[in-house]
């Protein structure tokens, strides 16, 4: 076989979903395995089930044309220990070795890396982002992620927590977070933000954001209110998205996650905000866009991290 079928394998574990697919170098999908992620069984069944859908695939296409195995996972992530430590999503898998163990049982070199950093990473590979070098991604979801694209390489910071931009303060005596502090973005422009907005606005109780949507679509006194709540939501991340055009001089900022058919609500304010706060936006082809590949970003991510890190298999991106 040839240089064209040398593929990895991509796994994306979520808190509802584990997926995982074979992925050629050239960044083609060869074959996908879907199903629900089995933490009412425990741990041990869901690194089974893992570990099942990686054997699936590598006897399909084959062991000697593997290049690897990239894990993407949600929550903070010590990088060189292959740890999570920190996962509402995952709570059972605090302080437990994923990768070595996923590569003890397979024989196979597993990296393991954070689902939004996988995201930003699948974006540059075959996204949005394939014609730069650097960039951003705010994933805006139930809270907001982010990963940092440097060289074409995911940033990781100290220990690998780099890219927490739900974390970053938007409004100092704003809503209290989880993490401890006062004024987190997530609490002012994630999913869960907007509905607590409409709850305030008196708009409904249990609405999903994308109800709320739905609701500014209209004519009525409740459709103003509800249109308020997305320019607040771009306000907010406006804020942020200034701070690190700022710091990086990144040529793209990429927004996924399910709030984006709001984008003509919110993204108006978003980028009036980021003009005002931003010289260096102001004065270069900063691009703020919408991300691409929808949940498939952060499976391709994980794919292309062997491709990256492992040695003797990292073509050029093209």
């Amino acid at each position: 076989m040839g240089e064209s079928t040398r593929y990895s394998i991509g796994v994306d574990l979520g808190g509802t979903n584990l997926r995982a697919a074979a992925i050629s170098a050239d960044g083609r999908e060869l074959g996908k395995i879907t199903g629900s992620t089995n933490l009412k069984e425990g741990r041990d069944a869901v690194i089974a089930d893992i570990v099942e859908a990686i054997r699936s695939l590598r006897v399909r296409f084959g062991e000697e044309l593997l290049a690897g195995v990239g894990v993407a996972v949600p929550g903070f992530i010590e990088i060189k220990q292959g740890l999570i430590v920190g996962s509402n999503n995952l709570p059972q898998f605090e302080g437990f070795p994923v990768r070595d163990d996923i590569s003890a049982r397979l024989g196979t070199p597993v990296i393991l890396e954070n689902d939004a950093n996988a995201a930003a990473l699948g974006e540059k590979w075959i996204g949005a982002g394939r014609d730069v070098e650097d960039l951003v991604l705010l994933t805006l979801g139930t809270g907001i992620g982010g990963g940092i694209i440097l060289g074409g390489r995911v940033y990781h910071g100290h220990v690998g927590m780099a890219g927490e931009f739900g974390h970053m303060t938007v409004i100092p005596s704003g809503n209290p977070c989880g993490c401890g502090n006062n004024g987190c973005l997530e609490k002012h422009a994630s999913a869960t933000a907007i509905t607590a907005m409409a709850r305030l606005l008196q708009l409904g109780q249990n609405l999903s954001a994308a109800e709320v949507y739905a609701i500014a679509l209209g004519a009525d006194e409740n459709a103003a209110k509800a249109r308020h709540i997305f320019e607040n939501m771009g306000v907010a991340l406006g804020i942020p998205l200034a701070n690190l055009i700022n710091a990086f001089n990144a040529p793209l900022c990429l927004l996924s996650g399910g709030p984006l058919p709001a984008w003509d609500l919110f993204a108006p304010a978003m980028i009036n905000e980021v003009r005002r706060r931003s010289f260096t936006f102001r004065n270069t082809r900063t691009r703020i866009e919408k991300a691409v590949l929808g949940n498939e970003a952060g499976l391709y991510g994980a794919a292309r991290l062997p491709f990256l890190e492992l040695p003797e298999s990292a073509p050029a991106f093209s």
